[in-house]
């Protein structure tokens, strides 16, 4: 008699758990905030944290997974970064993040602008990309680094059809060349030139695809 039962409730509880999803996918598509554009057929899947979506301009058909950080830093220090016993004067910035579009992110996307990010169409992130366009002064080691001036700040772009990998990290003044590779757990703080795959912290160039003989080559030392 369990088992009857069991089996009468399984494609019922299925049913609700569907239309649960459905109606929590349809909130989440409502209460985007609005962005300094009008996107087509945008998902940012919960949770999710966007600031100053105004400086934030997204592409169609992009679909970021749950997680996802997108801050336009329109001032710094905020509150709970200004020292207690000594504030400092608030630094005023114009952020643009830019993100192309058919962008794709599996979940845990950050991107902190205070500058300029680009992110051009058809990029795809694997989970836990962070991407920034400034650093935390650490210009001293009298006072902790939070309450230190923002510095190193400089524009980021990523190009056309790049794959980022797991767990990588895009620091100020970069540019990923087109339809390149950046491999799982790499620290970029150098350019990369278009076509290529680079890997390692920091980042280094190690295949190159040559268009003669249609493949990767690796990079000679």
């Amino acid at each position: 008699m369990r088992g009857l039962v069991r089996r009468l409730l399984r494609p019922l509880v299925y049913r609700i758990a569907l239309k649960l999803r459905r109606i929590a996918e349809r909130a989440a598509e409502e209460d985007l905030p609005r962005f300094g554009n009008r996107p087509r057929n945008l998902r940012i899947e919960l949770p999710r944290r966007i600031y100053n979506a105004d400086h934030i301009f997204i592409g169609d058909d992009v679909l970021l997974g749950p997680g996802s950080l997108l801050v336009a830093q329109k001032l710094y220090p905020s509150y709970v970064m200004q020292d207690p016993g000594r504030p400092r004067p608030v630094e005023r910035f114009d952020p643009k993040i830019r993100i192309g579009n058919r962008v794709t992110s599996t979940g845990g996307l950050t991107i902190s602008a205070v500058q300029e990010i680009v992110i051009e169409d058809d990029v795809m992130f694997a989970a836990n990309v962070y991407v920034s366009d400034s650093l935390h002064g650490f210009a001293h080691a009298n006072e902790p680094y939070k309450y230190q001036p923002l510095w190193r700040i400089a524009p980021v772009r990523i190009g056309r059809g790049c794959w980022i990998g797991q767990n990588v990290v895009v620091l100020p003044n970069v540019t990923v060349g087109e339809l390149s590779i950046v491999g799982a757990n790499s620290v970029v703080t150098q350019s990369i030139p278009p076509r290529s795959i680079a890997v390692g912290n920091p980042a280094r160039v190690v295949n190159r695809w040559e268009e003669a003989s249609g493949c990767w080559q690796p990079l000679t030392r």
